[in-house]
């Protein structure tokens, strides 16, 4: 029977062993600190616009959309990311972008708001998909039946496929992304969200689910990476890559121009979200996202060590909120509390009890890492 590890913390970073993955060197400094000085750090100016290259972008983007309505599209979740990234794109980008949203069920009034004042201050169009609810919660409740970690799935899948399929349908070419290395080369360890598989995502709704996925969308990666790259020429791009991207100087931006709120915690805009980050990993698993978002912080120099394990030692909520959060996501899947209680404290399982695709992804790192496309630390 193997012996349970150790428990380690990096001495530059608060990565630790919830981490199972994690390789410490004799000073104590984890991996995913070392492939930021190897990988990253060498190549990556943070402190540094890249107004030229970002222009160079802008001028393909401006010239693929010529005569289209939009020359490009972009999801918006009211978020801070998102959100500087739609400034970027119209004032300093000068494109038409198309502001897509995707309604799950679960925002916060904060972030339709914030959707709302982006959306009319740089006087963009917007499209709204709607997530037919019934599908939405039979698949959210089926993952939490499933016991694994990855409960965010259902929604983070369903956001993304959705912008893609809609882009490509469109005849869209440049989806942008506010995803960026200012603030997430540390990523969740897998183990902790292990996203976007389809196959397993089918394999539980089968399971577990009872109402068929008529119209939820889907997009499996080799259909984003490959068909809809390869043969439809779909292309992401990363704006926020070629800015300097302090967040809170972004986000005092955002609030002085259009009047935008921030938010206690990343991700936060969400109810489902804030209850599965803030609740549901760390009581159930021991996964905390705090830590690798204020580790990306610390390497970044926006946030000290100290001040990092201070944040670690408060609840990621008020316990009172998290109670309430917890009868809302309960009765808007159409089960009790104490239902639901009973279902969290089954014994956890992995992605590796379903059906699904880890071995097309780990061959998909593999390929991203040998030819250059991902240097973020992706472990699987």
């Amino acid at each position: 029977m193997a012996q349970k590890r150790p428990y380690q913390r990096c001495t530059q970073c608060v990565m630790d062993t919830t981490d199972s993955k994690i390789i410490f060197d004799e000073q104590g400094v984890c991996d995913h600190c070392r492939n930021y000085e190897k990988n990253i750090k060498p190549y990556w100016k943070p402190e540094e616009n890249r107004f030229d290259e970002l222009e160079e972008l802008a001028k393909k983007i401006r010239k693929s959309g010529k005569g289209k309505e939009y020359d490009c599209i972009l999801g918006l979740s009211g978020g801070a990311d998102s959100s500087y990234l739609a400034y970027i794109a119209k004032e300093v980008m000068h494109l038409r972008p198309l502001v897509f949203v995707v309604d799950t069920g679960w925002n916060l009034n904060v972030a339709v708001e914030n959707i709302e004042k982006i959306v009319k201050g740089l006087e963009l169009d917007m499209y709204t998909e709607v997530v037919r609810w019934k599908e939405m919660a039979d698949l959210q409740l089926s993952f939490f039946k499933a016991s694994i970690s990855s409960c965010d799935q259902p929604q983070d899948h369903a956001i993304f496929a959705a912008l893609y399929n809609y882009a490509v349908k469109h005849k869209i070419k440049y989806v942008l992304t506010g995803s960026n290395s200012a603030t997430e080369f540390i990523r969740p360890p897998v183990e902790w969200i292990y996203m976007n598989d389809t196959v397993m995502l089918k394999d539980i709704h089968r399971r577990f689910g009872k109402v068929p996925l008529k119209t939820y969308p889907l997009c499996g990666m080799l259909k984003y990476k490959i068909l809809y790259r390869f043969f439809y020429g779909m292309k992401r791009a990363f704006p926020l890559d070629y800015v300097v991207y302090d967040k809170e100087k972004a986000m005092e931006l955002l609030h002085e121009k259009y009047g935008w709120t921030k938010y206690e915690n990343k991700h936060y805009e969400n109810v489902f979200t804030r209850f599965f980050e803030g609740y549901y990993l760390p009581h159930k698993f021991g996964f905390d996202t705090r830590k690798n978002v204020c580790s990306t912080q610390i390497l970044t120099g926006t946030m000290t060590r100290d001040e990092a394990l201070k944040i670690l030692e408060t609840s990621p909520y008020d316990p009172e909120q998290m109670e309430m959060d917890k009868e809302y996501v309960a009765k808007k899947m159409g089960i009790t509390a104490e239902e639901f209680d009973k279902i969290i404290e089954q014994p956890n399982k992995t992605p590796a009890d379903y059906k699904n695709q880890m071995w097309i992804i780990k061959f998909g790192v593999f390929l991203s890492k040998i030819f250059g496309s991902e240097n973020r630390n992706l472990r699987v």
